[in-house]
This record gives structure tokens, C-alpha cells and sequence, in this order.
């Protein structure tokens, strides 16, 4: 463990929120590269890194705007179908859970759901090539499913509403600021997750932590321990 800070005790939870891309699935930098090849195909070229600050975490109909209002690029129906299937192709060839995650979801007992901000499809897809949809069937919650994806609160509201759990007795993993400003407007506690692989730079760390999440981590071995310590201090753990 790292750094350690005592803040006043709070609840004990009764439902973890998952975000599936970038926390379940390492799936952020195979969606990141399709992404940026449709977008080059279409004339346009954007930095790697300019691309992880505007669109992670974000609905695809935000990232869509972001292009056509910020870029001039624009996908019509067909652009999108085609990018969507690159994407799913990529996925069934690719994509892993994150590490460790199937052991923490085994011994995990608290009730836990998927909220994200991928189409349903795609995520029963992620969920289904990692072999991770039997813990989350029939507790899927898509940003589609709401009116505005994150970082407004909606989807975590409306997940959280759905589970039947107060806000403020839910906990959110989520690997993105965006996530992490969503969880903050829901009034729910929130881990900041940087284990993935488009997440363990300085960068997307130092963007995490000044989005305050209660704790951070990048070790799924680690979050049975802290779920089990939210009643106690907080955790910063730097490994």
C-alpha cells in the first residue's frame, strides 16, 4: 500500500458499478486504434494522446460530435456500421479482461452491475469473448439507455435506481475522469482504476487523481481489500 488518508467513516456499500472498457476489458487501446484509422481514412489526423483526453470514457454519440464539431469529421450510418464491425472484429481477435479481474469478480460478494458507455451489443460482446458475462448477465447498463452519458450522472443514477440501491451506498470502478466527475454528480464513491494498458503512464494517472476518486488502484488483486476498507480510511495505492 502507499499513501494512506483518514477521511470521516462512511457506509458500507451495497452495489459496485463497473465501467467495462479500460476496467473489465483491456479493450481502450484496440477501440482507441480503430478509432483513429476511421478518422484518418476520413482525412483527419489526431494524436494518440489528444485522443485519450477527448474521448475517453465518452458515448460514441459524444465522441461523434466532438469530431464533426471540433475536427469537421463526420460518420454517417454506414461509417459508423463499418467502424463498428472493424471494432467487433478486433475484440474477437484481441481482447483480454484486464488482469486479474476474474479472480476479484470470483471473490467479490457484494451485488455488482455494468455501467458503461459502450451500446449494449458491444458490451455483451467484451463481456462474452473475456469470458465475463455470466457475472454481469441481466445487470447491463448502457449509456444509450439514458439521455446524457458521462460525465453527467445519468447512467450511474439510473443503474443504481434499476439495482434498487440508494446512490450513496454505491461504488463506482471506473478508469476515466470522465468517469470519475460522473460518479462524483451521482453522489456515489468512486475508485480510480489505472491497470489497463492505455492507463499506466504519468499522464493518464496525474488526469485521474485531480478528479478526486476516493481511492486509486491498478491491481484488481487489491479491490476486494478495499471495498472491505471503505468504512475506514482511504487507500492511494501507487504500485
Amino acid at each position: 500500500m502507499g499513501e494512506r488518508h483518514r477521511p470521516a467513516a462512511r457506509r458500507a456499500i451495497d452495489l459496485l458499478l463497473f465501467d467495462c472498457d479500460g476496467v473489465l476489458v483491456d479493450s481502450e487501446p484496440i477501440a482507441a486504434r480503430v478509432l483513429l484509422e476511421s478518422v484518418a481514412e476520413r482525412g483527419v489526423a489526431i494524436d494518440p494522446g489528444e485522443a485519450n483526453d477527448r474521448f475517453l470514457g465518452r458515448s460514441m454519440a459524444a465522441i461523434t460530435g466532438i469530431l464533426r464539431d471540433d475536427y469537421g469529421c463526420t460518420f454517417g450510418e454506414e461509417g459508423l456500421a463499418a467502424m463498428r464491425e472493424r471494432l467487433f472484429t478486433a475484440f474477437r481477435a484481441d481482447l483480454k479482461p484486464t488482469p486479474g479481474v476474474v479472480g476479484a469478480l470470483e471473490r467479490l460478494t457484494v451485488p455488482h452491475c455494468v455501467a458503461s458507455s459502450s451500446q449494449v451489443e458491444r458490451i455483451r460482446l467484451a463481456l462474452s469473448v473475456t469470458g465475463l458475462l455470466p457475472h454481469f448477465e441481466g445487470r447491463i447498463f448502457s449509456a444509450t439507455m439514458v439521455r446524457n452519458g458521462k460525465p453527467a450522472p445519468d447512467l450511474f443514477l439510473y443503474a443504481a435506481a434499476e439495482m434498487g440501491v440508494p446512490a450513496e451506498r454505491c461504488l463506482v470502478i471506473e478508469d476515466s475522469p470522465a468517469g470519475v466527475t460522473a460518479a462524483h454528480r451521482a453522489g456515489m464513491r468512486v475508485f480510480g482504476y489505472w491497470g489497463g494498458s492505455h492507463a499506466s503512464n504519468a499522464r493518464h494517472r496525474e488526469a485521474l487523481e485531480a478528479v478526486a476518486p476516493f481511492a486509486t488502484f491498478n491491481n484488481m488483486d487489491d479491490l476486494i481489500d478495499l471495498v472491505g476498507g471503505l468504512d475506514g480510511p482511504s487507500h492511494k495505492v501507487q504500485r
